[in-house]
């Protein structure tokens, strides 16, 4: 593998100086179309959750989450069978103008509460549970108590509208088969998380649920090899509202949230005409 890509390298840096020595032809990007898959790492602001049922209504104040990437391994990150185990990002677009892209993709991120953290609580509980009872104060979320994660997972399915530029000259680059591209972006779409959560001891739903909307801009810088293959890194930050979530298997609970998130992400994909 070492010589394989030592060989690669090797040709590579060739047909960089040889673009270089002769003058090169700035690839084109309108009417092409792009494909992308890879990896992120997110975070979350606190929120305020409102859990509500037919024999419950309380908010827990500012609570914390984290997201949750699974260790590396070849198995969980390259097999087929494995590609959504991972925090993973997907996303097809097309080049409609030379420097601007339309595109759908999703964001596969994690949300997982902090257990056993202490939180204020206002509301009611009065269902024979143990915890019944009038709040307004401090409460552990105990595994007892409350379990809460989109970990199957806090599903962000979206349209985006990027900018994109080549900033090869920045770095006194003129190659055909290597440049470097910024891109900025604005999407918009929905939430399709799949939430398990234990609340009062009930069963969760776990089921895929459309349960909110989300806003979200990014910048990135894109790596471009032979002209179709790209590296691209990217920090994107957004606005999560969820309006609708599943607790239980009941209908009649459900609980509301929004929140802040960050998210940096490591993805592969090539640029190709039809």
């Amino acid at each position: 593998m070492k010589y394989i890509l030592a060989v690669f390298f090797y040709g590579f840096v060739c047909s960089l100086s040889y673009s270089q020595e002769l003058g090169f032809v700035k690839p084109k990007n309108k009417g092409k179309f792009y494909l992308y898959w890879g990896w992120n790492r997110g975070a979350y602001t606190d929120s305020d959750i409102h859990f509500k049922g037919s024999d419950y209504d309380f908010v827990l104040y500012d609570v914390k989450a984290q997201d949750r990437q699974t260790p590396f391994s070849a198995h969980k990150y390259l097999h087929p069978g494995n590609l959504t185990i991972p925090q993973t990002n997907f996303r097809f677009g097309y080049f409609f103008h030379e420097n601007y892209t339309i595109s759908f993709g999703f964001d596969h991120m994690k949300y997982v509460m902090v257990q056993d953290q202490e939180v204020s609580i206002k509301g009611e509980i009065d269902g024979g549970y143990p915890y019944d009872g009038i709040y307004e104060s401090t409460i552990e979320l105990t595994p007892e108590f409350l379990t809460y994660e989109h970990t199957d997972g806090l599903n962000y399915v979206n349209l985006e509208l990027n900018r994109f530029d080549d900033i090869s000259a920045v770095f006194g680059l003129y190659a055909t088969n290597f440049q470097i591209n910024l891109t900025e972006g604005l999407g918009l779409g929905f939430l399709f998380p799949r939430t398990d959560s234990s609340l009062l001891g009930k069963d969760n739903a776990d089921d895929f649920h459309v349960s909110g909307f989300g806003l979200s801009a990014k910048v990135g810088l894109n790596f471009t090899i032979f002209k179709h293959f790209f590296i691209q890194t990217e920090f994107k930050s957004g606005y999560i509202n969820l309006t609708d979530v599943r607790t239980t298997n009941s209908a009649s609970d459900t609980a509301t949230q929004d929140f802040g998130f960050v998210e940096g992400t490591l993805v592969f994909g090539g640029r190709f005409k039809l």
